[in-house]
């Protein structure tokens, strides 16, 4: 019985995992006590080796309802193997009008995805490092858990 059991979880648990066949690099970083301070730069290193595919690049944020705003601004700079350098500023929205969290996840904490490039294919093969930063003007930003990068094959880039 407990054999019978344990293979179920087993299987239901791989099923779960293996189900996302769009992605292509997923890390995600702790900041230190759900706080994220101004100078800490979260930095990735995405290895590519598809030119030709679209892809989107997204920002995970995970925060806790001790985050005190409703958006979050970020500088996001991105590094290509040839060393070209771009840097973008981008908003989320983490909560509603009514202060109603968005994201997935209930209770405490929430996961977001903010979408940083749409779309998009790698001109060159090779180590892209994407250095993420909050841009809140504030020292300390309290109830952000985790900050990351996804990067995943475009399902309408697919089609074009």
């Amino acid at each position: 019985m407990f054999r019978a059991r344990f293979i179920i979880l087993f299987i239901s648990t791989l099923a779960l995992f293996s189900c996302d066949r769009n992605g292509v690099y997923e890390a995600n970083i702790d900041t230190q006590n759900d706080c994220w301070n101004i100078n800490n730069t979260v930095t990735f290193t995405v290895p590519v080796v598809d030119t030709v595919s679209f892809q989107n690049i997204i920002v995970n944020i995970r925060n806790t309802t001790d985050y005190p705003n409703a958006n979050l601004y970020l500088f996001v700079t991105t590094t290509s193997p040839s060393g070209a350098t771009l840097c973008d500023t981008i908003e989320g929205i983490l909560a509603d009008d009514q202060g109603k969290w968005l994201g997935k996840g209930f209770g405490y904490i929430h996961d977001n995805r903010i979408i940083y490039k749409h779309n998009i294919r790698f001109p060159q093969k090779g180590d892209y490092k994407i250095a993420i930063r909050q841009a809140m003007r504030t020292e300390e930003l309290k109830g952000i858990s985790s900050v990351g990068v996804r990067v995943e094959k475009s399902i309408l880039g697919s089609k074009n």
